[in-house]
């Protein structure tokens, strides 16, 4: 079954991890949280998914924002500065031997409740961190030949429903998107905004490429992605054209190339959308963008220290 741009390559190593769950490195098999936590009962949490690269996180301040504003705007004190945190991080790769091809997930709840209820004033603890690393890398065909996406019913929300900007724990929206795109046989989901403009897919962002523009949503109905707001640097930066907006599928299907983005598959190729063939293989800007996204890790982990232990 197909499982867009977040299928993986197995790796044996990652039956023996070590997993962070609130200050203690435990083996997978004991690396638990309790049925009293907020992320389990409510999806009450913020998360962020981290890539490493020769031994760096790539774009960690970036993520570490995204993080403590989403946790800032739902009124949750993570309990750790920026600079703790970001020294559990790596401790937890040096735990693991990790330096390359590595895939961190680091997951902040509300903390464990006194009683199945959904008022922050019932949590009696403090905040609940874990941090997952794992040996993984996307599929290299992902890269090349690309995904089908299919337009779902499936909206993305206004913000004073549920803020699409917050990338919380309660992801009900996006797994409803990616069962129906699943269903129809697709690898993932494009959903549109309440007013029927192109918006996101349920787990990358999406973006087409017409005469040699790149497009990407307006950003007002989804999450401040980091792998895109990186994109739209690099074109800035190499002259390409660029352009968050308003666009339609009509837009979309007539469009010469389209791709996703994401921090862990990078720069991905969009093959098919709705049945329709937009390219037959990657073509020329997206691997151009690729290229310069790599080039991009490559400048950023080279400039970034290792924190300081305590």
């Amino acid at each position: 079954m197909a499982q867009g741009t977040h299928e993986f390559v197995d790796d044996p190593r990652n039956a023996d991890i070590k997993i962070y769950v609130n200050g203690e490195l435990k083996p997978r098999a004991e690396a638990t949280v309790s049925v009293f936590d907020s992320g389990f009962i409510l999806g009450d949490g913020v998360w962020e998914g981290l890539r490493v690269h020769a031994g760096r996180i790539a774009f960690l301040d970036q993520h570490l924002d995204r993080l403590y504003e989403g946790a800032k705007a739902i009124d949750m004190d993570i309990g750790l500065s920026r600079d703790d945190l970001s020294r559990a991080l790596y401790r937890t790769l040096a735990a693991n031997g990790m330096t390359e091809h590595a895939h961190i997930r680091l997951m902040v709840t509300r903390g464990i409740k006194r009683t199945p209820y959904q008022d922050p004033r019932m949590t009696i603890g403090p905040a609940t961190i874990v941090i997952i690393p794992e040996y993984k890398n996307p599929k290299p065909e992902t890269l090349t030949r690309g995904i089908r996406l299919f337009t779902v019913h499936v909206r993305r929300g206004a913000p004073d429903v549920q803020d699409p900007k917050l990338n919380s724990h309660s992801k009900l929206n996006c797994i409803t998107a990616c069962i129906q795109a699943t269903k129809a046989g697709a690898d993932e989901a494009l959903m549109l905004d309440p007013h029927g403009f192109v918006a996101t897919c349920n787990s990358t962002h999406f973006f087409i490429v017409r005469k040699g523009e790149v497009w990407t949503s307006s950003g007002m109905y989804c999450l401040g992605g980091i792998t895109r707001a990186n994109v739209l640097r690099m074109c800035r930066e190499n002259g390409i054209p660029a352009f968050e907006k308003s666009f339609s599928l009509t837009d979309v299907y007539g469009a010469d190339e389209a791709f996703v983005t994401g921090t862990f598959a990078g720069v991905a190729p969009v093959t098919e959308i709705d049945g329709r063939t937009i390219s037959d293989a990657r073509g020329p800007m997206v691997e151009r963008l690729q290229n310069l996204y790599r080039e991009l890790i490559a400048r950023d982990v080279a400039a970034r220290n290792l924190p300081r232990p305590n």
